[in-house]
């Protein structure tokens, strides 16, 4: 069976279910519906990414394109580069994912994630039965220093400021530090030695305990955690807390309003953002526009309607003025930027932006996806969000890259948001024959 796209992209583990085959045809199926000329190349520091890179170069050549590698590189990196050329581009990572697993994102020209009836459209001509396409030797750009300079030309003074950088071992352990160092903040950088299998290894935006003991170690203002290929960020304040995707969003937006620069006093975040998220914003006199799970789907968003600023809480930020995509890097330097220039300290900022309430996200992993499981346990959801007194928010979906349903509750406390998810995990294990549940 072909893999399809998910919310971001093509994901797998590589070389046995992401093979070179694949990621071949689905190169040459790519040029034929986007178009031949020129099309960008970048990577992140898995093992497995120049053996991949080369599978899709060739099969962007096969297809009638030229393709340009650029290395390793930031997904955002590679999606400004394809904006500023108005080209298309191929990245191939796997964001957070383990090492053993890579992918493909496309970005079309102008450097936009592709829409559904594109991806849909890749799909319909992907060949897998045909022949290996012959190797090719890319055009090789380093491109890298222009996208650095276009960030630091976007920030101002950060003298006197003390950072600490987490990369992941990936693909921002050049690009973070460079520019934090240009304008003049003291770096200390973490996990920024990448092997090839140790991206995102017990390090990065989804494991910040390190960081934070370096935060605390370091007496630093802030850190930020980066995922493999810097499209996200999380974090971290000088006391060693964590700062989410929607408290870095809530700022975000009280920030650019404070700056007459949010378009409609709106802000565009999916529906996994925290219910006091949308507490705070009311609060504000800001209006959160909700979408689907996806930062396309904020771009989309934000693009219809013309907003300044979204994303997830996952960390996913989208500065629309500046960005295609979210972009890790772009992210944390607005947010150091408001900490030097504001005078107020992160822990500060972050515990009065917003309440959160406690979120409890069960997944149960399953053999066949269920893209409809909220309308085949619609009844068994409106009972649980009965039980919260209507206190409390549920959203039961399936995951857009893994073969996982997410039952996610939130509550007025921990204990009965583990309760009600719980339960509605139960229904899902019997709806959906998993073979495992975590």
């Amino acid at each position: 069976m072909s893999l399809k796209f998910g919310t971001d992209g093509v994901r797998a583990e590589a070389f046995t279910v992401l093979t070179t085959h694949y990621v071949a045809a689905l190169g040459s199926a790519a040029a034929q519906v986007l178009g031949g000329g020129q099309w960008l190349i970048g990577r992140d520091t898995r093992e497995s990414g120049p053996a991949l890179a080369a599978a899709v170069a060739a099969g962007l050549a096969a297809g009638g394109a030229q393709p340009i590698s650029v290395g390793v590189m930031p997904t955002p990196a590679l999606a400004w580069l394809a904006a500023q050329r108005g080209v298309p581009a191929a990245m191939i990572t796997a964001s957070h994912n383990p090492w053993q697993d890579n992918g493909v994102k496309f970005f079309a020209p102008g450097g936009l994630k592709l829409l559904d009836e594109v991806e849909r459209a890749i799909e319909a001509v992907l060949q897998l039965d045909g022949p290996e396409p012959h190797d090719v030797v890319p055009s090789h750009v380093d491109a890298l220093g222009e996208y650095v300079a276009h960030l630091v030309s976007l920030g101002g003074s950060l003298v006197g400021l003390r950072v600490v950088l987490d990369c992941a071992n990936g693909a921002m352990s050049v690009a973070a530090p460079a520019v934090f160092r240009a304008l003049g903040a003291t770096v200390v950088v973490v996990h920024d030695r990448p092997d090839g299998r140790n991206i995102n290894d017990r390090c990065g935006a989804t494991h910040t305990a390190s960081l934070a003991a370096a935060v605390v170690a370091e007496g630093a203002h802030l850190g930020l955690a980066f995922d493999g290929d810097g499209d996200r960020v999380i974090a971290i304040d000088e006391l060693g807390n964590a700062v989410d995707g929607d408290r870095l969003i809530a700022l975000a937006a009280l920030q650019l309003r404070d700056e007459g620069r949010l378009h409609a006093d709106t802000v565009v975040v999916t529906v996994m953002s925290n219910l006091g998220f949308h507490k705070a914003m009311v609060a504000a006199g800001i209006e959160v526009l909700t979408t689907a799970v996806g930062d396309r789907y904020v771009l989309e968003a934000l693009d219809a309607h013309g907003h300044s600023v979204g994303g997830e809480q996952s960390g996913h930020i989208i500065y629309r003025d500046v960005a295609t995509t979210g972009d890790g890097l772009l992210a944390g330097l607005r947010l150091a930027q408001f900490v030097h220039d504001g005078g107020h300290a992160l822990a500060e900022l972050a515990g009065g932006v917003m309440t959160s309430y406690p979120q409890v996200l069960v997944n149960v992993r399953v053999r066949e996806r269920h893209p409809r499981v909220a309308a085949e346990l619609s009844a068994e959801i409106e009972a649980a969000e009965r039980s919260l007194g209507g206190d409390g928010r549920i959203l039961v979906r399936a995951s857009g890259t893994e073969p996982l349903i997410r039952v996610m509750v939130e509550a007025a406390t921990v204990q009965q948001a583990q309760a009600v998810a719980d339960e509605l995990a139960a229904v899902v294990l019997g709806l959906a024959d998993p073979c495992r549940f975590g």
